[in-house]
């Protein structure tokens, strides 16, 4: 019954809405999905990997997979990347994959001030497995999807010509930063492709709503860093990220000490208390894992059997942190605040 129930959600939800971005809780390991003015903040090719389970409990409910790559040319003061994000909803019923190219562009105003500019643009295939959707007229009071025979029960709804749609998309984004304090500000979806697969009301089509996300944070260095050890910092932020009639705000600290790296942060949504994200991590060389689990506060928690919460995977591979790359950040002039997105 509850997977039945989720069917029912999300075919209702591809009629009626257009779908908000995934975000996600280590949004510091997936910096490219945060603002496109990230790419190509470190010295050497990083490649990140990103999973999301949300609501476990409600079998295969929402995951997210990400792969990103990103390469700075210091000798142009740019930043090239490259990503792609699927997102799978209903047991992958409903499903958006996303690939697109990002540059960015660095200002050097001084030594302890700087600007970044980042544009991206892509495609976005949904796509809609229909005959795995279960519509209202199909269930029976008693018997449910099927009648008294064991026979699935049939529906009028009428099958869309096409069930996957592909969409042209552009954001943008802006960073400042200096040695010890960022703030940025991106723009997703600027064009507002229209993903409606069904046409049911082309009124109610209006694309997907443009996604602002503002950050900001601190710095604080504890002890520096050198050839053989990772400097120990703490870094308390805040995020909040506006789409359509959603909204939520993120605030909280990460932490880093040698090998070892952790978080805890506070959501909020316009409506209600949302999430406690607990973050823990390990570091060694160019390798770095991270596992986040949000605890469930909303009144989602009271459900049936609950949530399950929120787990997330984050893998990066930064080759900045080789020793070759390592002596050329550290005998760098120019210091930025980006030690938790690296």
């Amino acid at each position: 019954m509850r997977k039945l129930l989720l069917l029912l959600c999300i075919g209702t939800i591809t009629y009626t809405a257009s779908a908000q971005d995934p975000v996600f809780s280590q949004f510091y390991a997936a910096p490219l999905h945060l603002n496109p003015a990230f790419a190509g903040v470190t010295y050497a090719p990083r490649i990140t990997l990103n999973y999301r389970n949300q609501y476990p409990a409600w079998p295969n409910a929402y995951a997210t997979y990400s792969a990103a790559y990103e390469q700075s040319v210091e000798q142009l003061n740019s930043g090239f990347g490259l990503v792609l994000m699927t997102d799978a909803a209903g047991d992958k019923v409903y499903k958006s994959t996303r690939i697109s190219a990002i540059y960015g562009y660095q200002v050097r105003v001084n030594d302890v001030f700087g600007i970044k500019f980042g544009v991206e643009a892509g495609i976005i295939q949904t796509t809609v497995d229909w005959d795995r959707l279960t519509f209202g007229d199909q269930l029976d009071p008693i018997t449910g999807p099927v009648d008294p025979g064991g026979n699935p029960q049939l529906s009028d709804e009428q099958r869309p010509e096409s069930l996957n749609k592909n969409m042209f998309d552009v954001s943008a984004g802006l960073l400042v930063y200096s040695e010890q304090f960022y703030a940025g500000l991106s723009v997703k979806h600027l064009n507002t492709p229209d993903e409606d697969l069904l046409k049911v009301n082309e009124n109610l089509s209006a694309g997907i709503p443009i996604r602002f996300t503002l950050h900001t944070g601190m710095e604080f260095v504890l002890e520096r860093g050198n050839n053989r050890n990772s400097a120990s910092f703490i870094s308390p932020n805040i995020m909040f990220i506006k789409q359509g009639d959603f909204g939520q705000i993120n605030g909280g600290a990460y932490a880093g000490a040698g090998k070892i790296f952790g978080g805890l942060w506070y959501r909020h949504t316009f409506s209600n208390p949302d999430a406690v994200i607990a973050l823990v991590g390990f570091k060694e060389g160019i390798f770095r894992i991270g596992y986040s689990y949000d605890l469930t506060l909303s009144k989602l928690s009271s459900a049936p059997g609950g949530t399950g919460g929120t787990h997330e995977i984050s893998l990066s591979i930064n080759f900045e942190d080789g020793q070759n790359f390592k002596r050329r950040r550290n005998a760098s002039r120019y210091n930025d605040c980006f030690k938790m997105f690296n």
